[in-house]
């Protein structure tokens, strides 16, 4: 059984409905849409990490691997069933996951100035029309006390709908989180573009560029709307 279709099994064993699934999502803080959940299911799209370790949660799987890989999981390699880019993504996930206080099993340690490094991804987030921000293309950054300790990744600003606070070429620094207040920067996946914008909640859910040459970006009930994370520098 693939992925996707062990999601929709779940889901009905737990006995729940796609539109309560999206309700435990968003009792959590996190986005999820029934429309999300289908495309889950149907293997449209797959969730974050984030919102995986949820659905396991709210359907009760105490035992990931067991789950998804079988029984026998234990005696065998997890990513023997993955090709090269799906090896890279779940080491992606995991070190993403183990710098943020919610998942890891120890606190971060402090660093010395000059010794923490972060992934700077080369594919550009979209400051203009959205790019996938999909890539395992990325460097690690040597970054000093001036970042944010919360900062867990960083991308490149590409275009210029949100001059003057960001520029072309600038390198933001992103913590991975799945919500973002009213009025916050953040990195938002949109049916599959990803941007850099400002939250804006009032009248309605959009997006907000800062040049005024670039029109909002509404979010209606039919999008699938993510967020990656917030900027914090």
């Amino acid at each position: 059984m693939d992925f996707n279709k062990k999601l929709l099994e779940l889901r009905r064993q737990a006995r729940m409905t796609q539109v309560q699934t999206s309700k435990r999502l968003a009792a959590r803080g996190l986005g999820g849409t029934q429309h999300a959940i289908s495309k889950w299911e149907s293997g449209q799209t797959t969730p974050d990490a984030v919102h995986f370790l949820a659905l396991c949660e709210i359907y009760g799987v105490d035992d990931i691997g067991a789950a998804f890989l079988g029984p026998t999981h234990r005696r065998k390699d997890p990513f023997t069933a993955l090709n090269a880019q799906g090896k890279d993504r779940a080491l992606e996930y995991i070190s993403l996951l183990s710098q943020d206080e919610r998942f890891a099993k120890q606190k971060p340690t402090a660093v010395t100035r000059g010794a923490r490094t972060l992934a700077l991804y080369d594919m550009p987030v979209s400051a203009g029309t959205g790019q996938f921000l999909d890539s395992t293309d990325y460097e690690m950054i040597e970054v000093d006390d001036s970042i944010p300790a919360e900062a867990n990744f960083a991308v490149r600003v590409s275009g210029d709908s949100m001059t003057p606070r960001f520029v072309d070429g600038q390198v933001v620094y992103v913590h991975l989180q799945p919500s973002v207040e009213d009025g916050e920067y953040g990195i938002f996946l949109v049916d599959g573009n990803v941007y850099l914008k400002k939250l804006a909640l009032v009248p309605k859910p959009h997006l907000v560029s800062l040049n005024s040459a670039y029109a909002p970006i509404d979010i209606s009930a039919f999008d699938e709307l993510r967020v990656i994370g917030r900027v914090v520098l």
